[in-house]
């Protein structure tokens, strides 16, 4: 089995954080959000991961090689022309008698997938949602899928596809996606996923579904700080660090600095970030950045960035400066 895992979308709803870093690299918790999808997939068996990379996706080869010992190969997507081609792009580096296990590089999940991989037929990871206008949806007729819809205006049914997707029946899958872009089939003026996965429905193809509870969005700043929230919240163990007060649930890496300050809750402080005289909670304070004299709440502050004054609420880019003086 290979996995795949497509990481090239430009993360236009966490602007101005996109600009000058992949959303799969954004902090959340402990670790960017692509190294928790990496980090469960450890409990698993697979052969290969085929990741799916553009804009910046240099800072993706070079985090992964760095930090994981995985057999990785890397496919480079040029035009951004939806989901369906960029797997379409892909599809070259797995062969029709393998399994493939795709995961959407943008959400981080929690379930045990090994009754899936064991059951060995094609599966669509869900989860019930109270707006299913804003997902892919399945429509199902007993435990077998009838119908995939991506985002439906008048939908039939409340249960999204979350981003996991495992495929048994490859070479169909392969067929169906080339159909899909050679025959130009768009919704919303792409080539979607679910449209391939319709087509295979229609040839025959059976789909079941599994309900994936802990699925966490990290697609927005608001919905980030709420997985960082929620991820923080099974945190046992908090440090001391002399002169400054952490309030748990938080995380501080051994490589931040953290002077006469007041962290916590629901806070985390990357890499080489450094904190001073500030009270800060509910945020998110990502790698080299430098936080002086504020209060802040709910608020995402980018890599390198500095903010120095009274603030109570802020979504700083990379590399920004913000001050009061």
């Amino acid at each position: 089995m290979k996995v795949v895992i497509p990481v090239a979308g430009i993360g236009t709803r966490l602007r101005p954080h996109t600009h000058t870093a992949p959303k799969g690299l954004l902090q959340v918790a402990d670790k960017p959000i692509l190294g928790h999808i990496l980090d469960g997939l450890k409990k698993i068996k697979f052969d290969e991961i085929i990741f799916i990379i553009g804009f910046l996706g240099e800072k993706i080869v070079d985090y992964v090689k760095k930090n994981y010992d995985f057999k990785t190969k890397f496919v480079y997507q040029e035009e951004l022309k939806g989901l369906g081609f960029a797997l379409y792009l892909a599809s070259t580096k797995f062969r029709n008698d393998e399994p493939i296990l795709i995961i959407l590089g943008d959400t981080i999940f929690e379930a045990d997938l090994s009754p899936i991989l064991k059951r060995g037929e094609n599966a669509i990871g869900t989860k019930w949602v109270e707006n299913p206008k804003r997902f892919g949806i399945v429509e199902k007729k007993g435990e077998l899928v009838k119908r995939f819809v991506e985002k439906p205006q008048h939908p039939e049914s409340h249960e999204a596809i979350v981003g996991i997707y495992y495929i048994k029946s490859t070479a169909d899958f392969k067929k169906c996606l080339r159909e899909v872009v050679t025959k130009d089939i768009k919704t919303r003026g792409e080539y979607q996923l679910t449209d391939v996965l319709q087509l295979m429905v229609k040839k025959g193809e059976k789909f079941f579904t599994f309900n994936v509870d802990g699925w966490y969005d990290c697609g927005k700043a608001e919905t980030l700080l709420y997985t960082n929230k929620h991820l923080l919240s099974k945190f046992k163990k908090t440090r001391k660090i002399a002169g400054s007060v952490l309030i748990p649930p938080v995380y501080v890496s051994e490589k931040a600095k953290i002077i006469n300050s007041v962290v916590g809750p629901f806070v985390s402080v990357a890499d080489f970030a450094v904190v001073r005289n500030t009270l800060i909670r509910n945020s998110i304070i990502n790698q080299g950045a430098e936080v002086s004299f504020c209060l802040l709440e709910s608020s995402l502050i980018g890599v390198n960035a500095s903010v120095n004054g009274t603030f109570h609420r802020l979504n700083v880019g990379d590399s920004s400066e913000v001050g009061f003086y």
